[in-house]
């Protein structure tokens, strides 16, 4: 059992390693030395000395060889801090010790608290394993005059020898210098704390591993965050590139709002798209700073001692958890992509971030956070609900930065002429999950032929697109506009909604799919009322509005129906719904809590015809959400510029296409240019349409 705890608890020796570490911070050190002596005499070596409070021999009998013992959870949960630095400890299961036996067999641990004699302990594993019970294999304490920790000094000193890993190479030795000054935070490190390795005869394998500042300099954004209470703070920062015309941009947000993203492990919060101050209840306060880079080629080729750079971001980059300074593992090591950011760039290459362009660590204090409890393992944090939610609250801050940091990168392409956009193919997943909501409500059998005709339609639409080498965007466009009603259709069919109003969306879907064909015949436009357009948008979301809330008024009623237009209706009603779906969203952000069903609700839309511009009649959409915060017009109609977290940025590209292809043109009203019934101060999006 013993053997069990060192070998497979402990998932490395760099592991290990940095568990003795933890041990040594627990015990007030302010400095943890660690030292790979591969050439020592007799055999190679690794120490690791501390200068903390040391151990007394009755601490060493009924806890340090005690397996599983809760000396330091009691304190924790007690609130008892240490006495000189005031530090809760990080350990809580009493297993961390066995950290030894991961790098060696045999162990030797010298140790002296105040006002004490010295302890010395020898284990030989090798002989301790072959007796069948532990009362066979006694452990010998010795107590002497202080020979190690002289005068006034307390501390704890463990040598392993007879190594399990002896042949330590050149990469493995610069791996565990990276892994050993990461324990701190290079941000909030402890001011009472530091680690130090050393590695004898070696120096030269590691003099040449890149400084952490010198990195972070070379970052071109840079976003630093802090959420509490339901309030987002953060600060965003566009460095100059060199070789590039661009001005430095920064953008500071206070009192903001923290946009969450959908989590499919955050079950009993799935439905919540703003955090509150009780979304973080069990973990507290969060604050991080992100360094992003550039890999794009155009501005590789610009870049000086590039390569430094980039190795260092391959082994360390991604987002690192720390708690009271120290840092949680495995979060950011290679391999352990806990926040799926390469799935996320995956999909959306030139808005998301990933792992190999970002270097971030995320604070949180150990006192507040009880509800993230770490594995025993020590491979992160368990997978519960306050770890789901976690997730959601750094991915939706990591949202935040993605947002401002598209914009620059559109100005970067503008000047390198390198505008590149990316295609997703993927509509599997929500397909599947509509297929899976159907068979759990029973109505399988009735929109079968539906979801298999929106599959196969999509498929075709698929194959004329790249046969026609038009794959990029607008295969992207058509992604988004299927998977947008595809969820709409798989939110109806969960919330248990009539079955003839779910099938009459499932008809509207495959009728959309009509409707791109237009994108590539250039369908001839006809003559049709405005009050057609908006009835038919109302039909569509009126389930849609009624289930969140939102009051749309009675200004769509009877209006429009003498004012014709010649367009094709269906990319028309595209755009038309795309505004809708935007309010929707945008609303929830603005006014989150749900009123109860005999309550007014704050939520206002208005969908209704205007007259108020020479260039023909409008449909304007407007709301009481936030607004559109300051963005340029051009930037909101942009491919793949968006604000929402994991949204595609394709609803205002498609909906101003759809004008274009109509002859008309999508616009962004100010507030007194058109006539608004009171109170609607969110977005005004207008559809304006050739006059007949």
């Amino acid at each position: 059992m013993l053997q069990l705890l060192g070998d497979e608890l402990i998932g490395s020796a760099r592991l290990a390693v940095l568990e003795l570490v933890k041990n040594a911070y627990d015990a007030d050190a302010t400095e943890a030395t660690v030292t790979l002596d591969l050439d020592a005499d007799p055999e190679p070596m690794i120490a690791i000395s501390d200068n903390g409070e040391g151990m007394t021999l009755d601490l060493i009998r009924s806890v340090w060889l005690a397996p599983g013992d809760d000396h330091r959870q009691r304190q924790r949960l007690s609130g008892q801090r240490t006495l000189k630095h005031r530090r809760l400890p990080l350990g809580e299961k009493g297993l961390g010790r066995f950290a030894v036996h991961k790098l060696g067999n045999r162990i030797t641990l010298v140790t002296r608290s105040a006002d004490s004699d010295e302890c010395i302990m020898d284990i030989d594993w090798e002989d301790l394993i072959s007796k069948p019970y532990l009362d066979e294999a006694p452990v010998a304490i010795t107590v002497r005059d202080p020979e190690i920790f002289t005068g006034e000094e307390t501390g704890t000193r463990i040598e392993i020898r007879s190594l399990r890993e002896a042949d330590w190479t050149r990469r493995e030795i610069r791996s565990l210098y990276n892994q050993v000054i990461s324990i701190c935070s290079p941000f909030q490190e402890p001011d009472d704390f530091q680690v130090v390795l050393n590695v004898p005869g070696r120096e030269k394998w590691v003099d040449d591993l890149p400084d952490i500042s010198a990195i972070l300099d070379r970052a071109f954004w840079k976003f630093i965050f802090h959420f509490e209470n339901g309030r987002f703070d953060w600060t965003y920062e566009f460095c100059q590139v060199p070789g590039l015309n661009l001005e430095r941009r920064v953008m500071d947000k206070s009192g903001d709002r923290l946009k969450l993203p959908p989590d499919g492990d955050d079950k009993k919060h799935r439905g919540k798209i703003i955090a509150d101050g009780d979304f973080a209840n069990g973990i507290g306060p969060v604050t991080g700073e992100f360094y992003v880079y550039d890999r794009d080629q155009e501005i590789r080729r610009r870049l000086p001692h590039l390569r430094a750079m980039e190795n260092y971001l391959d082994e360390n980059g991604g987002i690192r958890v720390y708690r009271d300074g120290i840092r949680v593992y495995n979060y950011g090591e290679q391999g352990d992509d806990w926040l799926g950011l390469d799935l996320r760039r995956v999909n959306v290459p030139t808005l998301r971030i990933s792992r190999n362009i970002v270097i971030g660590a995320v604070h949180i204090s150990l006192e507040e956070s009880d509800s993230l409890v770490e594995k025993t393992n020590r491979e992160g944090f368990v997978e519960n609900d306050a770890c789901a939610r976690f997730r959601r609250i750094i991915l939706g801050t990591l949202a935040a930065l993605e947002e401002e940091r598209q914009i620059d990168k559109n100005r970067i392409r503008k000047i390198t002429k390198n505008p590149r956009d990316p295609m997703s193919t993927k509509i599997e997943k929500p397909i599947q999950e509509l297929r899976i909501a159907l068979e759990k409500s029973g109505l399988k059998e009735n929109f079968e032929k539906y979801v298999d005709n929106i599959e196969t339609d999509y498929r075709n639409m698929q194959e004329i697109l790249l046969s026609a080498g038009m794959s990029g965007l607008n295969l992207a466009v058509i992604f988004h506009e299927i998977e947008r009603g595809v969820k709409a259709l798989h939110e109806s069919i969960v919330d248990g909604v009539d079955k003839n109003n779910a099938a009459r969306q499932a008809q509207n879907l495959v009728h959309l799919l009509d409707g791109f064909s237009v994108l590539l015949r250039r369908d001839s436009k006809k003559r049709h009322s405005m009050k057609k357009l908006m009835d038919g948008a109302r039909r569509v979301h009126k389930l849609r509005l009624r289930h969140h809330r939102i009051d749309l008024g009675p200004q769509t009623e009877g209006v429009g129906a003498g004012i014709h237009s010649r367009f094709v209706f269906k990319l028309a009603l595209g755009a038309l719904e795309n505004l809708i779906d935007n309010a929707i969203y945008w609303l929830h952000v603005r006014w989150p809590d749900v009123p109860p069903v005999d309550d007014p609700t704050e939520r206002m839309l208005y969908v209704g015809l205007s007259r108020d511009f020479d260039q023909g009649p409008a449909v304007v959409v407007a709301d009481n959400g936030p607004g559109f915060q300051g963005d340029d017009p051009e930037n909101l109609i942009r491919p793949f510029f968006t604000r929402k977290p994991e949204g595609m940025g394709l609803g205002l590209y498609y909906a101003n296409l759809a004008m274009e292809m109509n002859g008309g043109q999508l616009v962004f009203p100010e507030p007194g240019e058109v006539d608004l019934p009171d109170g609607l101060d969110g977005a005004i999006v207008a559809l304006i349409f050739k006059k007949e």
